[in-house]
Parts: C-alpha cells; sequence; structure tokens
C-alpha cells in the first residue's frame, strides 16, 4: 500500500472529524486534504472495489436514487460505498472513498454508488471507471454554471464515450437523455412509464421539444412532466425506445404505487417524480443481477436523509424539508405538496451563491400560481433572495410573509402555523436548514 495513499486517508479523516465537532460537514475538506497528499487516491481506492461501481448523473433526482440503490445493494449483504451527502464534485466523491477506508487505505467494498455532477465527469472519470451509469433526466439547470444542456449533454457524451464498455441505464422517457445514451455508443438499457399517469400543466416550461438527431420538431402523444413523455420525430424516425423496467398501474397520493415486472412497489413518499427515482434504482439493482425480491423490503425501511423528502418532528409540528432548485424540480416539489389536501404552511427559501447560481431568473419559469390553493395558510419566503421571491409571488397575485433569516421564519410557523410545514430551499440553504431543523428537534418542548 502506498505510503502516500495512508497518509491522505489519515489526513482526510482527520479533517473531516474536525469539520464535523465545528458543526460542519467537512466532506469536500477531506475530499480536498486527500487530493492534496496523493493526486492519484481516487484511482488507488475505487481500483479496490471488489465488483462493480455505479455512478449516477442527470439534474435531477440524484442523491435520492443514488442512495436508494446504495440501500438495495446493502440489503442483499453487499458492502457499499456511497457519497451519500450529495457532494458530488470531485472533491466529495474522493471524500466519500478516503472515509470509507480502513487506516491503512485499504477499502473493504464490494460495489460502490457514487452520484457525480454532470460538468465533474471530466475531473471524476479518469479516476474512476465505472461499470453502470444510471442517467436520470436532463433539465435546465443553473444557466451561468451549466450553460444550456446541449454544453451538459456534450460533457456527458464525451465522458460516457472514454469508458465504452459502460452500460448507461437510462430514463427513456426523457428525449434527451435517450439520445444521448444511443447516440454514445455505449451499450444501454432503459426504464420509464409507458402508459400516462396523470395531466401534465398545459404550460409547463419543456426542454427539449426538437429531435437531436435531426432537428425537426418532437411529437409527443402524452407528457408525464417537463419533456419526460412518449415522444417520436416525424422526420428521422427518433422515438422513445422500449422500455426494459416499466412501470404499469402508477398510483399517485399520499402513498406511491406501481407495478414493475412482476414486483408490486408502495412507497410512503409523494410526488410523482419519486416514482422514476424509485424505478431508477430497481433497473440499477437487476441490471448489477440481483432479482429484486428485497427491493419492497428496502423501500418500507429506506429514510430520505439531506433533505431529500427528510421529516422532521418539532413542538408537534410535522415538518418537510425538500430541495428545489430548477424549474422542473420546483414545478415537481409544489405538484407534490398540492397532493397534500390538509391545511399546511410553506417556506420558500432563495439564495444566489455560487453554487446555486447567480442567476434566479429561472423563478419566473416555476408554476407558483399552483400554490394559490385554500390548502395553503400561510407562504413565508426567506434566504439571500427573498425579496426576488416575494416579487415572483406578487405577480401570481399570491401574499407571502417576508423573513430573510431561515431559522426565524421556521420557529415563527411552528408557534403559529397548523402543524404542517412545508419548506422547500434551493441548494446552499440545504444544509444550513437541516442543522436548523435538527437543532429544533432536539430541543425540549
Amino acid at each position: 500500500m502506498k505510503i502516500r495513499t495512508m497518509a491522505a486517508v489519515f489526513a482526510a479523516k482527520s479533517a473531516g472529524f474536525i469539520c464535523r465537532k465545528m458543526g460542519r460537514q467537512g466532506v469536500t475538506w477531506a475530499g480536498k486534504i486527500a487530493l492534496k497528499i496523493n493526486p492519484d487516491i481516487l484511482e488507488d481506492l475505487s481500483s479496490q472495489v471488489r465488483k462493480k461501481i455505479f455512478v449516477t448523473c442527470g439534474t435531477n433526482g440524484k442523491t435520492t436514487t443514488n442512495n436508494m440503490l446504495c440501500a438495495a445493494l446493502e440489503n442483499e449483504g453487499q458492502k457499499v460505498v456511497c457519497n451519500h451527502t450529495g457532494s458530488n464534485m470531485l472533491n466529495g466523491v474522493v471524500a466519500a472513498f478516503v472515509l470509507a477506508a480502513g487506516p491503512t487505505g485499504r477499502l473493504d467494498a464490494d460495489y460502490a454508488c457514487i452520484e457525480v455532477d454532470e460538468a465533474s465527469t471530466r475531473h471524476v472519470f479518469p479516476g474512476l471507471k465505472p461499470d453502470y451509469m444510471l442517467l436520470t433526466n436532463l433539465f435546465r439547470d443553473q444557466l451561468d454554471r451549466y450553460g444550456e444542456i446541449d454544453i451538459t449533454m456534450n460533457i456527458l457524451e464525451e465522458m460516457i464515450r472514454t469508458v465504452p464498455k459502460m452500460q448507461v441505464i437510462v430514463n427513456a422517457d426523457d428525449a434527451l437523455s435517450a439520445y444521448l445514451a444511443m447516440d454514445s455508443g455505449n451499450p444501454y438499457i432503459t426504464y420509464g412509464i409507458s402508459k400516462p399517469v396523470q395531466k401534465s400543466a398545459a404550460n409547463e416550461i419543456r426542454e427539449g421539444r426538437f429531435c437531436k438527431k435531426c432537428g425537426a420538431r418532437l411529437e409527443y402523444s402524452f407528457y408525464h412532466y417537463s419533456q419526460l413523455g412518449d415522444y417520436k420525430c416525424p422526420s428521422c424516425g427518433f422515438a422513445r425506445p422500449e422500455i426494459k423496467y416499466d412501470a404499469h398501474d402508477v398510483k399517485v397520493g399520499d402513498q406511491l404505487s406501481f407495478q414493475v415486472e412482476d414486483k408490486h412497489l408502495t412507497a410512503n413518499y409523494k410526488g410523482f417524480y419519486n416514482v422514476y427515482n424509485i424505478l431508477a434504482a430497481y433497473a440499477g439493482l437487476r441490471t448489477a443481477g440481483f432479482s429484486g425480491e428485497h427491493f419492497q423490503n428496502m423501500l418500507q425501511k429506506f429514510n430520505p436523509e439531506n433533505g431529500r423528502m427528510e421529516q422532521f418532528r418539532i413542538k408537534g409540528t410535522g415538518v418537510m424539508l425538500n430541495l428545489a432548485k430548477n424549474p422542473a424540480g420546483f414545478n415537481q416539489n409544489i405538484s407534490a405538496v398540492m397532493q397534500d389536501k390538509t391545511q399546511k404552511d410553506i417556506i420558500i427559501t432563495i439564495n444566489d451563491n455560487a453554487q446555486d447560481g447567480t442567476d434566479i431568473s429561472w423563478l419566473w419559469d416555476v408554476d407558483f400560481d399552483l400554490l394559490g390553493d385554500a390548502s395553503i395558510h400561510s407562504i413565508t419566503v426567506s434566504g439571500i433572495r427573498c425579496q426576488d421571491m416575494r416579487l415572483r409571488m406578487k405577480y401570481v397575485d399570491i401574499p407571502v410573509m417576508l423573513e430573510e433569516n431561515v431559522e426565524t421564519a421556521i420557529r415563527k410557523r411552528i408557534e403559529d402555523g397548523v402543524g404542517n410545514l412545508y419548506v422547500l430551499v434551493n441548494y446552499t440553504a440545504l444544509f444550513s436548514t437541516h442543522n436548523i431543523l435538527k437543532k429544533m428537534e432536539g430541543e425540549k418542548e
């Protein structure tokens, strides 16, 4: 074992410990320090994975899907390395491996489930040779960082082709993702929902309306949401590929349920988009050679964390924390909230730090008018750009309360709310809000 690898692991673990003691996440720092000591640390450690390496990419659903796949593999008795926190750039990926390694730099893992930021694949893939890529979807996201979707697609296709034997497990309902998988030349496997489930909002922003193969306008027989649905090109014949793992008899409400192959799966989650997350994890498990007979058991025990449908109980109030960082994701969050017909309070927190993207014009593409419902007791806007969020709500004639400090906003709604609180935040507000809610949950009533 390389001395530099041992030193990198020791230093990274020490940094992570110190950061946690200071109340900080510390994951990216652990990875950064490890790379400084040994630039080849990712290759050294990932090469010790005994069986297969999964990466999960895509605009929305990466963290939930990746963690769910990890839980499914662990439920099959496998040892798995996973970046559970969603730190998905190079430092975060490296940290997942170094923090899982022993003090001598030995890694005891059968599988790795690694979420990777799409733009960061250029930095991660040279040291990590995945066997499978789960590709969830491609939506417009952080234009000032990613640019248009074509740029993201070009990066992904370039990196997919550097690992020609890697199988791409792709959402066939997304024309952009499906084209990318089909055009890459890599072997691919599909999952999706072949029949309509619910009516899609007519005014919803849809990406990829034009065929990536020839430029003609795609024709849809139906939409699930955004651009996800059943499509075909009338000009060149490009169409949704045949779906291998097809969810049918889909039911959406307080609980999700659907059939796939011979299995009936149910989960206590809201939001149609979670059907795709569950289905992607199932497809990953099956592609790895497992029967999936224990998958439902995993779903019953799976507890979403890190601000993805994360639930808290504070002074008698049920609180749901969820990430909403782009138009497609926010619209699905709103849809999930509105499936709850009981009275509710909502806090929306918007920041514009570098990791969020400083351009927040995407707020004008979110269907906030759907929040003008009698079941909503109050809406509070918070965060660095709370004034912009208040203006956005003014344009749909929905009154809101303004409280820039997130903790103050939460405490006020715990005190005067209806006991049912949804907190929707964008990226940099997620970790701090999670910590606030954890702290409040531990306080004596």
